[in-house]
C-alpha cells in the first residue's frame, strides 16, 4: 500500500484542482466541455448543488472566477455531477426562468393554473389579451389581471410597477421580484423577502426595496406597520444585535487608530534602510577609532 502511494505521488500525471488544492490522479478529475478546465469530480459536485440550490435556474457557469471563457455547463454535465432530484430541479428552474425572460410567453395569473401563455404581439403599442390555454382565463400581459372591455393598461407594465393598491395582495401565496421578475413563493417565515436569484430584499406586501433597511423601520409606520411577522421583541433583539456590531466595530476603529498613530514612527523607522545604513556605518566609524593594543 505504501508502494502504491508513492508511485501514484510520483506520477507525473497528477492534476492540481484550484477549488481544494489537491493533486488528483486524472480519472478523479473531469474536465468541462465549454471551457476545458479541470477539476476534482467530488469538488464539482459539490459546486453543482449549491450553484443549483442558489442560482434560481441560471446557468451554472465554471466555478474558477479567472477563467477565460467561463463557459456554462451543460445539461448533459448537470445530470452527471448532481443528483437526479437536483438535475430534476435545475430543469425546472431553467425552464420557469426561460418563460420569465421570453417576452413572447407569461404564466397565467391564476395561482391554481400558472399554465405558460403565448403573448401575441399587439398593434399600436395597445394591450392585448391573452388566453390560457389550460384554465381559459383571459388576462393582460402587462398588468396581469382579468382582461375586461376597454382595458387600457400598458403591455410594457410589469407586475412590480403597479400600484400599490393593485398589487398588495396579502393572500397571494406567489408573487414576482420587483427586479427581475422572478416568481417567489412565500409558505411561511416573515414579510422580509431576498430573492435568490438577483440578491434584492423587498416587502412581501408592498414590493418595497429594504436593501438598505438594515433596521427594519418599513414595518414602523405606514400600511405594512407590525406585518413582518416577528414579536416586538423578536425585532428589538435583531435592532439591538446591529447595533451591537456597530459600536463595536467603531470601538475597534477608535481604540487601534491612536494606537496606530503613536507606532508609526516606530514602524517606519524600523523598515527605513537608510536608518540601518547610517547606524552600521556609525559603528564602523567608532570601531576604527579605538585604540589597538600590541604585544611584546
Amino acid at each position: 500500500d505504501m508502494a502504491d502511494g508513492a508511485s501514484i505521488m510520483a506520477e507525473p500525471g497528477l492534476v492540481f484542482c484550484k477549488l481544494c488544492l489537491v493533486r488528483y490522479p486524472t480519472g478523479k478529475t473531469s474536465r468541462l466541455r465549454a471551457c476545458n478546465c479541470v477539476f476534482c469530480t467530488q469538488c464539482l459536485q459539490q459546486y453543482v448543488v449549491l450553484a443549483i440550490q442558489e442560482g434560481g435556474g441560471a446557468p451554472v457557469t465554471c466555478p474558477d472566477l479567472a477563467c477565460p471563457n467561463s463557459g456554462a455547463l451543460f445539461d448533459s454535465e448537470i445530470g452527471c455531477f448532481a443528483p437526479r432530484d437536483q438535475a430534476e430541479l435545475y430543469s425546472r428552474l431553467k425552464f420557469e426562468r426561460g418563460v420569465q425572460l421570453d417576452p413572447s410567453k407569461a404564466w397565467c395569473p391564476v395561482v391554481e393554473c400558472q399554465a405558460v401563455c403565448n403573448v401575441l404581439p399587439s398593434a399600436e403599442g395597445s394591450p392585448a389579451p391573452v388566453p390560457c390555454p389550460a384554465c381559459h382565463a383571459v388576462f393582460c400581459p402587462g398588468c396581469r389581471e382579468p382582461w375586461e372591455d376597454g382595458h387600457t393598461c400598458s403591455p410594457s407594465q410589469p407586475l412590480a410597477s403597479a400600484s400599490p393598491e393593485d398589487r398588495r395582495d396579502t393572500d397571494t401565496p406567489i408573487k414576482q421580484c420587483p427586479v427581475c421578475g422572478v416568481y417567489i413563493e412565500r409558505n411561511q417565515g416573515c414579510a422580509q423577502m431576498l430573492c435568490k436569484s438577483c440578491k434584492h430584499t423587498f416587502c412581501w406586501y408592498c414590493l418595497q426595496n429594504l436593501d438598505g433597511d438594515i433596521f427594519l423601520r418599513h414595518y414602523d409606520r405606514g400600511p405594512c406597520r407590525n406585518k413582518l411577522g416577528h414579536s416586538r421583541a423578536s425585532i428589538m433583539w435583531n435592532r439591538t444585535q446591529v447595533v451591537g456590531i456597530l459600536v463595536g466595530v467603531s470601538v475597534i476603529v477608535l481604540v487601534t487608530s491612536p494606537l496606530l498613530l503613536l507606532a508609526s514612527p516606530c514602524i517606519l523607522c524600523c523598515i527605513c534602510k537608510p536608518c540601518h545604513a547610517r547606524k552600521k556605518k556609525k559603528k564602523e566609524t567608532k570601531q576604527e577609532l579605538m585604540p589597538t593594543s600590541s604585544t611584546a
